[in-house]
């Protein structure tokens, strides 16, 4: 055998021993080790539920006393006035009337239906909309189309937003919203220019808007019914 053919065995001896040491090492699984890191799973498994036994337990949502409901009215309406009075019997002619969380909503949706308005979408719009406030969006979103103007907005955030009258109308329950947002909106023309607006200035709005649903609907949701620009 050649010095060449005993170098090369030599190293390959040398490498199965190798080998065989590190698997003797590192290859067993003792059934402690650590996964892999997923930082999808974690982020899931953070939103999780606690759990106990491997079962989920969901507690009960407390509901409202009426006592509660009457409070948070008198929170934001001095007891007394006529916007208290109403807010009052528009709770008693629906009882899971919530106004706080009927505020947060409002809030939601005025968002919801500015962005949707400012980028033609209609199939939101028609669902936030009573028939008659739908017509006139529709038709104002028209009218841009056919001119070929565009509008870009960005909502920066609504600053405030108050109740300032309620309304029982046989069983239509409504309710008008004082909003206080900030918004940066700017119309272009089909080659660019722009024409009405800023695009890079926030703009202070206030908007009156009142919503109703029907108090014997199972639908919980409200619809703007009419709307109000404060000058």
């Amino acid at each position: 055998m050649g010095s060449n053919d005993f170098i090369t065995l030599f190293f390959l001896v040398a490498a199965v021993l190798i080998f065989l040491q590190l698997r003797s090492v590192l290859g067993r699984r003792t059934g402690n080790e650590k996964q892999p890191f997923d930082p999808y799973s974690a982020r899931e498994a953070a939103k999780a539920p606690a759990a106990d036994d491997g079962k989920v337990v969901t507690l009960p949502r407390r509901e409202m006393t009426d006592e509660e409901k009457f409070s948070e009215i008198d929170g934001m309406s001095k007891p007394g006035t006529s916007l208290n009075e109403s807010l009052r019997q528009l709770l008693k002619l629906d009882p899971t009337f919530k106004p706080k969380e009927f505020l947060n909503g409002a809030r939601m949706a005025y968002e919801m239906i500015v962005m949707a308005f400012a980028d033609g979408d209609r199939k939101t719009l028609k669902n936030l909309l009573s028939k008659e406030v739908y017509e006139g969006f529709d038709a104002a979103i028209t009218e841009r189309e056919a001119r070929g103007e565009v509008v870009k907005s960005t909502f920066v955030g609504i600053d405030k937003a108050d109740i300032t009258h309620a309304n029982v109308n046989g069983t239509e329950e409504q309710v008008t919203v004082r909003i206080v947002s900030q918004l940066i909106s700017a119309t272009f023309d089909k080659e660019g220019t722009l024409v009405e607006g800023d695009q890079e200035n926030v703009a202070d709005v206030t908007d009156i808007w009142t919503f109703a649903r029907d108090a014997r609907s199972r639908d919980p949701n409200w619809k703007l019914i009419a709307t109000e620009s404060e000058q």
